[in-house]
């Protein structure tokens, strides 16, 4: 039989209900942080909330980490989930940049899971670490790759090149370059310098309201933080060159 006409075989009942199960200990997990915060996080208690012992858990996840690290990967797939789902209605905001609409998802969704969000950005758990190029770090790219695509889409890879920023170190181009390698779709030095920029501002905002540092400006935060992220969307816009002139060459 061809490749292509064969079908994948449906999952055995076994793996069912091991999936539902899985599924089952990271809604006790998270509803754990919500009630408890990040840092109470208890694999006994988790066990106890759904009738079970520690030592049956662990045929589930073998370690504290394991579960701590796909936590981590839902957290941040659920929050690119709904940036992505704001953005998808941008055509119902007209007028407002789409990364606006995109930062404004990002921050109602932190806003509504305060401890989830906190397990990504507050203090870092005591004994954890996420594994090297492991599934958080793909949960984050795929968060990055949502911002850079509404902050530089329409823009082409020479006129990012040639954005308009303060010189940077010979050490910090030779990272950007280092972490750009061979991939010919990475953003020049000049644009990931931009992204960076504008990620620690948006961020920064959302983390002072979330922790509350922000709270006297009372329901004016909405509009303080649009207000900010136009004025960022500006700024680096105004960066990018509109066209790029092609050098001429030695025998034109």
């Amino acid at each position: 039989m061809p490749a292509d006409e064969r079908t994948t075989a449906p999952p055995s009942l076994r793996q069912r209900r091991r999936a539902a199960a899985t599924r089952e200990i990271l809604d006790a997990a998270e509803r754990h942080i919500t009630e408890h915060g990040p840092a109470a996080l208890s694999l006994r208690a988790i066990a106890r909330s759904l009738g079970m012992t520690v030592q049956a858990l662990y045929h589930y996840f073998p370690s504290r980490e394991a579960l701590v690290t796909e936590l981590i990967t839902k957290t941040y797939d659920d929050l690119a989930d709904a940036v992505q789902a704001a953005i998808d209605t941008a055509a119902d905001y007209p007028g407002l940049p789409r990364l606006v609409v995109a930062t404004e998802g990002y921050r109602r969704w932190a806003i509504a899971h305060p401890e989830r969000f906190q397990l990504l950005y507050g203090t870092p758990l005591r004994d954890y670490a996420a594994p090297v190029e492991g599934p958080t770090t793909q949960a984050t790219r795929r968060m990055s790759a949502i911002f850079e695509r509404e902050l530089f889409g329409g823009f082409t890879t020479a006129q990012l090149a040639a954005a308009d920023t303060p010189a940077l170190s010979s050490s910090l181009r030779a990272l950007l370059e280092q972490v750009r390698g061979e991939d010919p779709d990475a953003l020049p030095p000049p644009a990931d310098a931009l992204l960076l920029s504008a990620w620690g501002h948006m961020h920064g905002l959302v983390v002072l309201e979330v922790f509350g540092h922000t709270s006297f400006i009372g329901d004016h935060q909405a509009e303080i933080f649009r207000m900010a992220m136009l004025r960022l969307l500006e700024d680096i816009h105004s960066r990018i060159p509109a066209s790029v002139d092609t050098p001429r060459s030695a025998d034109t």
